[in-house]
């Protein structure tokens, strides 16, 4: 196993334990639910009393072996090791639940979202994954033109019923609330806080406005050689990735320059290499 490996399954690890912490500490007291398999196996505890970690991985058995048949051996092995650590995690972690630090179920919903979220997030980005649905996943991407999306959202669905029917309409709603919390900050772990923007530029005075994003912004421009479809006539187009804050005076100067310019601006969910990012164990020479 090389260092990427190793770090990548720290990673995995960590995001597990984070997101079974969530499940102890701030969804179990109050009776709220997570989604997929834990969700179902959440059921079960609440009403008989089995454990939830034991549940988890029993689900998952059947799950792991279509993984091996459809996937492959090495999206199996790094699926069975996340599922592994979160199934003995939940359960390890069992006694956090007499700890609960939140009286307010709605509070224990936001937070048990967040921190849930922060976990699969972690996992997500180091390509890893805890079992259950992800492994649905992974298969209807592969061989199917569904939305995944949509089918996780319609199994949660079922869930969210299933708990107005057995504990209530409160908790249902509390658990659907934390769901959708926890969605996003896992897309906010997974794309990154940080995000940029994407900035095209077509005008016929490129010149002066790259020198102005040159010495004003200070960031990097790449010229693309472009053709409009109309006219044929040919054009450059400036591309350039800045910040947030720089937005507005990149507008500025375009306008100052050519103010018939056409921009486009759009997000960038994650930026690597020269002038933002570039990770520790890839840094290399780009001169």
């Amino acid at each position: 196993m090389n260092k990427q490996q190793y770090w990548q399954y720290l990673y995995v690890g960590l995001g597990c334990l984070i997101s079974s912490a969530s499940i102890d500490l701030f969804l179990v007291p109050h009776h709220l639910l997570s989604g997929g398999v834990s969700g179902i196996a959440m059921i079960f505890y609440f009403l008989f009393g089995l454990p939830i970690g034991v549940q988890i991985f029993l689900m998952n058995i059947p799950l792991l072996f279509a993984s091996y048949k459809l996937l492959g051996k090495d999206f199996t092995i790094r699926t069975v090791y996340g599922a592994i650590i979160f199934s003995v995690a939940v359960d390890a972690l069992q006694f956090l639940s007499s700890y609960s630090p939140l009286d307010d179920p709605l509070l224990a919903g936001l937070a048990g979202g967040v921190i849930s979220g922060i976990g699969s997030g972690i996992i997500f980005r180091a390509n890893g994954s805890g079992g259950g649905l992800d492994i649905v996943a992974a298969i209807v991407k592969k061989y199917y033109s569904f939305n995944f999306g949509a089918v996780g959202f319609a199994v949660n669905c079922v869930l969210m019923l299933i708990a107005a029917v057995l504990f209530g309409l409160k908790p249902a709603f509390l658990t659907l609330i934390s769901m959708f919390v926890g969605a996003n900050v896992t897309d906010k772990v997974v794309e990154g806080f940080n995000r940029k923007k994407t900035v095209f530029i077509v005008s016929y005075n490129t010149e002066q406005i790259v020198e102005a994003i040159l010495k004003e912004v200070g960031r990097g421009v790449t010229i693309l050689n472009g053709e409009g479809a109309f006219t044929r006539q040919e054009k450059q187009v400036i591309f350039v990735v800045v910040s947030l804050t720089q937005i507005a005076k990149i507008k500025l100067l375009v306008q100052g320059a050519d103010p018939c310019a056409f921009m486009i601006v759009s997000d960038a969910a994650e930026v690597m290499g020269r002038g933002f990012t570039l990770p520790g164990a890839h840094r290399v020479n780009c001169e």
